[in-house]
């Protein structure tokens, strides 16, 4: 896993982090909770294979019920499965 250096808008996402976050953590709080201006930056970071790809292996784990259901439409991908424990705060 690569470390990325966020652009400086985008640090309130991650408080707690350093200079560089990996790619993963990155990819899971934008496409949980970033702007627009936070997706374009992704969108020019990652192609939309590779964000397919990293819901197909992680979005079920790492993004919400809402949110993961929004991507599979847009990236017309399904996410991997949800933990089998995780139960749903806000069922669709």
């Amino acid at each position: 896993m690569r470390g990325l250096s966020v652009p400086e808008g985008t640090r309130r996402l991650f408080p707690h982090y350093g200079d560089e976050v990996g790619d993963s953590l990155v990819i899971a709080r934008l496409l949980e909770d970033g702007d627009a201006a936070d997706l374009a930056w992704l969108r020019g970071r990652f192609s939309e294979a590779e964000l397919a790809a990293w819901l197909a292996r992680h979005g079920g784990r790492l993004l919400s019920a809402r949110s993961r259901a929004f991507w599979e439409d847009v990236l017309e991908t399904p996410a991997g499965p949800a933990h089998p424990e995780a139960k749903a705060l806000w069922p669709l």
